[in-house]
């Protein structure tokens, strides 16, 4: 852990501290599924989970508020993206459907707080 003498912009979001703790989470996860799915779903979802606290990394360092709200809304649709693949997951028995219910839960309030997100980002530019 980084001391806190200085913070990048990103780094004061709570929704990215979130997408960062989930993006971990699903990397454990998705390191339990067989091996023969290494290049196949796992990579997908764990390219997926990444983007989440990436974009909205590289939205804060975006100057405008029309930028800012893209790279929220590109932060969404790849946690749409997880919540799909993740389904898919469980029915082809990799997830016990307890394990996705609790990733659902993170889904549900991430998706919450970076909607919150893009909505004052939007309304800023009105």
């Amino acid at each position: 852990m980084l001391n806190n003498e200085y913070k990048f912009t990103f780094e004061k979001l709570e929704v990215w501290h979130l997408a960062k703790d989930f993006a971990k989470m699903v990397y454990l996860i998705t390191k339990k599924f067989p091996s023969v799915e290494q290049f196949g779903l796992v990579s997908q979802i764990n390219r997926a989970v990444i983007s989440v606290p990436s974009n909205l990394a590289e939205g804060s360092a975006r100057t405008s508020r029309k930028d800012q709200a893209h790279f929220s809304q590109m932060a969404y649709s790849s946690l749409m993206e997880v919540a799909c693949q993740l389904q898919i997951a469980q029915e082809l028995d990799f997830l016990n459907i307890k394990e996705l219910k609790e990733l659902r839960k993170h889904i549900i309030e991430l998706s919450a707080k970076i909607n919150a997100l893009r909505s004052s980002q939007i309304k800023a530019l009105q």
